[in-house]
């Protein structure tokens, strides 16, 4: 019998592996949570989808998320990644790349780590949410608001409260699986551990 999923994720293959595997699993590596930070503010405007798919070319575009090389790049940089990755062609979200990267070092000298910057909204805790439809689920929330409010102040692009909401679904800040759905349980145990 088919396990119980969220309907977001039952559309396309890579969604569902995505889904089944990170979505919403506990991680605090910086080059994890820069990577979703930078995909979160790329899907603005577009699906999941359109995203994920092209994360194989994120990667290879911006050297793997190394936070100290993408703070010396600059908007010279923009032309070579449109003609030669596979990326959303948008020169400003392109652009924030680079300008978060510069941002997130100062993050890092601050608070000694992304993580820490950013984990701290949570208290350093997943949210468990228990949510029964796929509408009950928002699309942001208080903590979200202070969230993009808190990066904006510290000079990130591409960080409104819906884009902060997507990230911290996606690296476990909050665990926003239906309580359907498998992973809902699978995720409060292994973020015990």
């Amino acid at each position: 019998m088919e396990k119980s999923v969220c309907a977001w994720a039952m559309k396309q293959p890579i969604e569902r592996e995505y889904h089944d595997k990170e979505w919403g699993r506990l991680n605090k590596s910086d080059t994890y949570l820069f990577e979703f930070l930078t995909l979160e503010g790329a899907q603005a405007g577009l699906s999941w989808y359109t995203v994920l798919k092209r994360r194989d070319a994120y990667r290879e575009a911006f050297d793997n998320y190394d936070i100290e090389k993408l703070a010396l790049y600059d908007d010279g940089r923009i032309k070579a990644i449109i003609d030669n990755y596979d990326v959303i062609k948008h020169r400003g979200k392109i652009s924030s790349v680079f300008h978060n990267a510069r941002a997130a070092q100062q993050l890092i000298n601050e608070y000694g780590s992304l993580a820490n910057a950013l984990w701290q909204f949570v208290d350093h805790q997943p949210v468990i949410n228990h949510w029964q439809t796929m509408a009950d689920i928002p699309a942001s929330t208080e903590t979200s608001k202070e969230m993009s409010r808190f990066l904006k102040k510290k000079g990130f692009k591409f960080v409104g409260e819906t884009i902060c909401y997507a990230f911290m679904q996606a690296v476990g800040m909050v665990n926003d699986h239906l309580v359907t759905c498998y992973c809902h349980q699978e995720v409060i145990e292994q973020n015990k551990n």
